[in-house]
């Protein structure tokens, strides 16, 4: 039995404009003890996925599971096995941080504790702030409280939902390798994010939605074998050729061309020489995750 089970999950909004699919149609299983990555653009699907799996949104068909648990008829004991860290920072205004996570565990009949509270504090730099209110700590420490809220009850299964999104690079370094750690340990992990560096570094397998359907589903590196193996990236403060234009990736002054092979880079590079751009700091390298994922994306069909 998986982890996690998806068997074709569909939810449809009623819209102006007449009914909305957020999802249509997923599929795929999440195995015990993997670090997964559900990746996507804005609106493609992946919060209104986790938001069924968390069953705090029905499906309109479909079923989701969690470590065999369904999550609408047995939705106690499958919601006990989740640990979800959400993007909102959501917390209690009149609470301190340690009665907080007391207060959470509470929410799942867990008591005595505290050995766990204070690792949790220790491991994710908190235990200076145990005893602040929930109001005195700034985003990135109430970001912190809600991973430890989220792993309190040591849920098999944690679900984190941008969790770095706008926090300090400290904190990343330190969530990650906590996180690493309990991975390592049996739980299964699942992140959404936009910073693709952190799901190629992290996640084994990885699923891509667009507009509600799984467009992509293998493991991280058999999507980074599956695109042009070759980039080549540079800066310009120059206007390119409309035949390169076409094809590059541009982000203020750097521009990345992707090849499939030597004899394509020389070929780019003479396009280049030929159209008068003058190049600065000039890379060869693989092809990331960023570039798979806007591969697909720009070729995945809606």
């Amino acid at each position: 039995m998986p982890a996690v089970r998806f068997e074709n999950v569909t939810k449809t909004y009623a819209g102006a404009r007449g009914p909305f699919n957020a999802l249509a149609g997923v599929g795929f299983d999440i195995e015990r003890g993997e670090f997964f990555g559900l990746l996507g653009p804005n609106g493609a699907g992946k919060t209104t996925l986790i938001s069924v799996l968390a069953g705090l949104v029905r499906a309109s068909s479909g079923r989701v599971s969690v470590m065999g648990h369904d999550v609408v008829d047995d939705y106690t004991a499958a919601r006990k096995s989740l640990g979800i860290v959400p993007q909102e920072l959501v917390f209690d205004p009149f609470f301190s941080v340690r009665e907080s996570l007391r207060i959470q565990s509470g929410y799942f009949g867990v008591r005595h504790n505290d050995a766990w509270i204070d690792e949790l504090l220790a491991n994710l730099g908190l235990a200076d702030k145990a005893d602040a209110n929930m109001r005195q700590l700034s985003g990135g420490m109430k970001r912190r409280v809600l991973v430890a809220q989220a792993l309190v009850h040591r849920p098999p299964v944690i679900v984190l939902d941008e969790p770095t999104a706008g926090v300090d690079v400290e904190l990343r370094q330190t969530l990650w390798q906590f996180i690493a750690r309990l991975n390592r340990e049996g739980h299964t992990v699942l992140l959404t994010t936009h910073y693709l560096e952190e799901a190629e570094a992290l996640c084994s397998r990885i699923a891509m939605l667009k507009q509600g359907r799984v467009v992509a589903l293998d493991r991280t590196s058999a999507l980074l074998a599956g695109t042009a193996s070759t980039m080549l990236r540079f800066k310009t403060d120059q206007v390119l050729p409309a035949a390169l234009a076409a094809q590059a990736r541009v982000t203020g002054r750097i521009v990345q061309l992707k090849a499939h092979d030597a004899a394509e880079v020389e070929t780019l590079l003479a396009d280049l020489r030929q159209g008068g751009v003058k190049v600065e700091d000039l890379e060869i390298g693989r092809a990331d995750l960023e570039d798979v994922f806007l591969e697909i994306m720009e070729g995945a069909p809606a």
